[in-house]
């Protein structure tokens, strides 16, 4: 298939995604989805697939997507086979490297997460299901013994095991990694309400979530707190809440400082990624100095949500998860690694 022709074939799913999002052909497939993964929700469900279909497979954005690299990089004389193993943390978080791999016009050997091949395998066959001729471009089997490179995410351990096993290939190897929101204390109650879908969605458990907040000195929770206030309902998630339960339990306990408002934890501390549940704060003296701070640790940060101008980039709230095409997670440039393999 020609680079053109796979655009209209994704960009054909998009379109058939959307229509079945609005006439809720998909709850099955949702209902079944969440009953192989706990932490799955269906309204989650839906905001993965919803996002996906609005950045990922939409026409105009991935035309001006492959028109940033050099038409050479999606065009293959002899196509390479490239391992994906897909995390299970959230719904069809692995399709943006499937999606990317196929688009270079190279094969997306998958290892699907067993928490979440249900939607993996859907959007798959549905693509061969549109032109049959794009099965060619993946395959999915539970060795990558005859991969030539491999895109694996995991988590800190499981990163380390992938670093031993697949160091004599190309790789791509992602590690943990949390997202962090600076907030000059002049926000609005729309834009900390915003704010909270970055924090709440997926119940924290992905790499774009806030995970850690950098607040002025002597800032004020009590905005925050009721800003945030409509999401009092995430407790009603067993897993969400025992989590919730358990850190509530443990501060207690050990006398620890911290803020609740009875469904989220707020405790000061200088790390970046928080537990379920509980989300970190610190607080700087001027922006410089919470600058300083973030340049340490911009190994450990996935995204930067704030409205203040700052010397990296940023995401308005409410924008942190719906990734674009090119908003690649580490911040490794995906297309570039295939076409240097």
């Amino acid at each position: 298939m020609k680079l053109e022709e796979r655009i209209i074939l994704f960009s054909k799913f998009g379109e058939i995604l959307k229509n079945r999002l609005k006439n809720n052909e998909l709850l099955e497939l949702f209902s079944l989805a969440k009953s192989k993964n706990p932490w799955f929700t269906l309204d989650n469900i839906e905001l993965s697939v919803k996002s996906i279909s609005e950045q990922f497979l939409d026409k105009k954005k991935i035309f001006e997507f492959t028109n940033q690299y050099p038409q050479a990089y999606f065009t293959k004389e002899s196509a390479k086979k490239i391992g994906i193993v897909t995390a299970g943390n959230l719904p069809l978080v692995g399709f943006q490297d499937i999606f990317h791999v196929i688009l270079s016009g190279n094969i997306a050997v998958v290892k699907p997460s067993s928490q979440d091949e249900v939607l993996l395998n859907y959007f798959l066959n549905t693509l061969s299901e549109i032109d049959e001729s794009i099965s060619q471009y993946w395959i999915i089997q539970d060795k990558l013994n005859d991969v030539e490179a491999i895109i694996a995410t995991g988590s800190g351990n499981t990163s380390r095991y992938f670093e031993y096993y697949f160091s004599k290939k190309p790789n791509i190897i992602r590690k943990n990694r949390n997202s962090v929101a600076v907030l000059s204390g002049n926000e609005s109650r729309k834009q900390l309400s915003d704010l909270a879908g970055d924090i709440f969605s997926y119940f924290g458990l992905g790499c774009r979530n806030i995970s850690k907040l950098y607040v002025p000195k002597n800032y004020d929770f009590k905005l925050f707190f009721e800003s945030i206030e409509y999401w009092n309902g995430i407790t009603y998630h067993s897993k969400y809440n025992n989590n919730y339960d358990y850190m509530k339990s443990i501060y207690l306990v050990n006398g620890t400082l911290h803020l609740d408002n009875g469904f989220l934890l707020l405790k000061e501390d200088e790390a970046i990624g928080s537990p379920i549940s509980v989300l970190f704060y610190e607080y700087y003296d001027d922006i410089e100095n919470a600058i300083a701070k973030i340049k340490t640790q911009s190994n450990d940060i996935q995204a930067i949500v704030s409205d203040l101008n700052l010397p990296f980039p940023t995401i308005a709230p409410g924008n942190a998860q719906c990734p674009r095409l090119n908003d690649y997670a580490d911040n490794v440039d995906v297309i570039q690694f295939l076409n240097g393999i």
